[in-house]
Order: C-alpha cells, then structure tokens, then sequence
C-alpha cells in the first residue's frame, strides 16, 4: 500500500563552519546574541548623525524629527523583533544614540531622551 521512497545523496558538499551571517539585513552570530548586528547598527547611526552635523547645521525642532525618523530611526528599528535588545548594555548603547541626536539641535540640548523624540 506504501511505497517506501530511498534518498539517495549524489553531490556531497562540505559546509563551512562561520562565526557569522548576514541575513535580510541582519547578522547572526554563533551564539544568536546580536552583538555585531547591535554595534553596527550604533556605528550607521552615528554615522548618519555626523553627516546630519555637518550638513545641516541650523535646524529646527520638525525639521529635525523628519530627518531622524527617515534617516537614523529605520536602522536601530529594522527587524526588531528579531534582534530585540534584551541586555542593559545593548539598550544603554542605543540610548546613547538618541540622547547624542538630542543634543545636535539647540532647543532640545537640555531635553532628555524620554521627552525629546515626541512629535
């Protein structure tokens, strides 16, 4: 009544063993501790906040936010709920992101990251 069906393996490849992978966007380690995705995220937005020093150097409080949202948000924000930052040093690490944003436009300087980000 069943037919048994025989796999057979014709091609052998060996597979590689790799600390790292980047998938879709996101780096998956060994360890599936996010890591090296979280520091390269904070590295781009740092990054893209310098270029919005230098190039946009009197803003206002909506200007600002519209650069932010579209520039540096989609980057700490892309797929997380898969790399979800779970420890205090990768939620600190991220805070301090937006807390240095905060500081690039004269009326938000004294706001604190909790306040400053509502539009």
């Amino acid at each position: 009544m069943f037919k048994k069906f025989i796999l057979c393996l014709c091609y052998t490849h060996i597979l590689d063993k790799l600390d790292s992978v980047n998938d879709l966007g996101v780096i998956f380690d060994s360890n599936l501790s996010f890591r090296n995705h979280i520091s390269h995220k904070i590295n781009k937005a740092y990054s893209i906040l310098g270029i919005m020093k230098r190039n946009f150097i009197y803003m206002d409080h909506t200007s600002f936010l519209l650069l932010y949202k579209s520039m540096v948000c989609p980057h700490l924000e892309y797929a997380n709920s898969v790399w979800c930052p779970y420890q205090k040093r990768d939620i600190t690490e991220i805070e301090k992101v937006q807390k240095r944003a905060t500081k690039l436009i004269i009326s938000l300087k004294t706001c604190h990251t909790q306040t400053g980000f509502h539009a």
